[in-house]
């Protein structure tokens, strides 16, 4: 399973930005998969999941402002509105399938003015 995280970049606090997570593979609908992130000193936290079946799950910080989503081919999204300081992190895709848990390679998010 490969996992390619995209879409994140320099935003000012309150904008928004949306990041994509694809999965390679035919095994995306069977899996469980979930966004989490690291900011600097600080260890990786679970940002949002999204079981298999569409069932979501989020950190309390980020409650009310993120949305995760995943399409029925091999994406999932992660629409991040009103962006913080304490949101910049470097953000990974994980899937969770067959009882093993495969990672992606970050895609760093910056908010700052």
């Amino acid at each position: 399973v490969q996992l390619q995280a995209s879409g994140g970049g320099l935003v000012q606090p309150g904008g928004s930005l949306r990041l994509s997570c694809a999965a390679s593979g035919r095994i995306f609908s069977d899996a469980d998969m979930a966004w989490y992130r690291q900011a600097p000193g600080k260890q990786r936290e679970l940002v949002a999941a999204i079981t298999r079946g569409g069932d979501t799950n989020y950190g309390d910080s980020v409650k009310g402002r993120f949305t995760a989503s995943r399409d029925i081919k091999n994406t999932m999204y992660l629409q991040m509105n009103s962006l913080k300081p304490e949101d910049t992190a470097v953000y990974y895709c994980n899937a969770k399938l067959y009882g093993m848990g495969y990672w992606g390679k970050g895609t760093l998010v910056t908010v700052s003015s």
